[in-house]
């Protein structure tokens, strides 16, 4: 019995430590941005950014943490090739120009030991405002495939997008742009013992 107190209590030991002061890649095969807009009012237009790379940390003990993620403009993707051009264009994205959006985070929001919120600055058609990104589904567990420990969560956040300076066929086109990330983060190898 004594044993098996050890073993449990050395079993926490460790999640502890996994959870706290932790270091994270953005794992890009899971990690997808994605957005929903009014389509002249008859649907709801939807499209994702297929290449995203970024770090996270946390420290959930002290309720801290910081993301930053970058997105390819290029890896646009609709399922309509002409419209994936179009968005590039100097009438949307312009990518050309602008040939990423960036994400830092000023403030990441604990409940308990789960992440509430995400605030931070987005950077998007050269133009760098502050966002809230309300995050779901947030959890962090050995990956059972990778061999490493594992966040994922789901985020999203409403902007106009007037305000980053694309109002191309506004309002036909919806001024209101939902944003929905699905997140995948894996520990990076090179971290030192006990430092997850």
């Amino acid at each position: 019995m004594k044993t098996l107190a050890a073993a449990v209590l050395l079993s926490a030991a460790t999640l502890s430590a996994q959870a706290a002061d932790s270091s994270y890649k953005l794992d890009p095969t899971h990690t997808f941005p994605t957005f929903e807009i009014s389509h002249l009012g008859f649907s709801t237009f939807r499209g994702r950014f297929d290449k995203t790379e970024g770090t996270v940390t946390l420290d959930t003990a002290r309720k801290t943490g910081s993301v930053e993620a970058t997105i390819d403009v290029n890896s646009i993707s609709t399922g309509v090739a002409k419209l994936d051009e179009h968005l590039k264009n100097e009438d949307f994205f312009d990518a050309k120009k602008y040939p990423t959006i960036t994400f830092k985070s000023t403030q990441l929001k604990f409940d308990g030991d789960k992440l509430d919120e995400v605030t931070g600055n987005l950077t998007l058609h050269g133009v760098t405002r502050p966002v809230t990104l309300d995050v779901d589904d947030f959890t962090c567990k050995q990956h059972p495939l990778a061999g490493v420990w594992a966040c994922g969560a789901n985020l999203q956040t409403t902007i106009k997008r007037s305000d980053w300076g694309i109002s191309k066929y506004s309002p036909n086109v919806g001024e209101e742009v939902k944003l929905k990330i699905e997140v995948e983060a894996h520990q990076q190898k090179d971290a030192p013992a006990g430092k997850r």
